[in-house]
């Protein structure tokens, strides 16, 4: 979804048994596309791409992952920010590693098992912030004894200033009063996400 110059939207995932987890990341606007159209696009679980190495699947939402002819790009692509979000399962002892610009900012969270990552170990339900990614061409990650299922995302960072009401984000006061003022006047647009 791209909010963009504002929108209403609802969300009804709909679980008819067991547990659902699930996800929710907001990616920034740079200053030059706050103000453009709104968005919806429903990805479903069979067109995200998928790349697979020994040990390791990993579901490419964002971004891409491999290299070379191995390379998959991911479901969505933003130009920018140029984010990357991977969905990464890895059987115990696996290493994994996936290439980030040095200019990326990183982190991962770890849904189940655990890692070790830039020599530290990280378990489930647990968030990692790569603050090294600047000092190497990517990350790489050894999966513990249990194996692991991770979210690894990075993106690059816009740095413009952020202000930020509740789910409204600008750049400036100015701007973020405007916003709130359009939604209380009726002025955004509105779409029903389903999923």
């Amino acid at each position: 979804m791209t909010a963009a110059r504002g929108l209403i939207h609802s969300e009804t995932p709909e679980q008819t048994e067991g547990r659902m987890d699930g996800f929710q990341l907001w990616l920034n606007l740079h200053s030059s596309d706050k103000m453009g159209p709104i968005g919806y696009r429903d990805i479903e679980d069979a067109q995200i791409p998928r790349w697979q190495g020994p040990g390791a699947q990993v579901r490419v939402i964002a971004g891409q992952c491999g290299s070379g002819a191995h390379a998959v790009s991911g479901a969505m692509q933003r130009p920018k920010t140029e984010p990357v979000i991977l969905d990464i399962t890895l059987q115990a002892g696996t290493r994994f590693e996936q290439a980030l610009p040095s200019a990326m900012n990183a982190f991962l969270y770890l849904h189940t098992g655990s890692v070790v990552v830039l020599g530290k170990e990280a378990r489930a339900r647990q968030m990692a912030v790569l603050s090294s990614p600047a000092d190497s061409d990517g990350v790489a990650l050894v999966a513990g004894h249990a194996g692991a299922r991770l979210l690894l995302i990075a993106g690059r960072p816009l740095r413009e200033p952020i202000a930020q009401y509740g789910p409204f984000v600008m750049n400036t006061r100015q701007e973020l009063m405007q916003a709130v003022e359009d939604y209380q006047a009726g002025r955004l647009g509105s779409i029903r996400a389903v999923g």
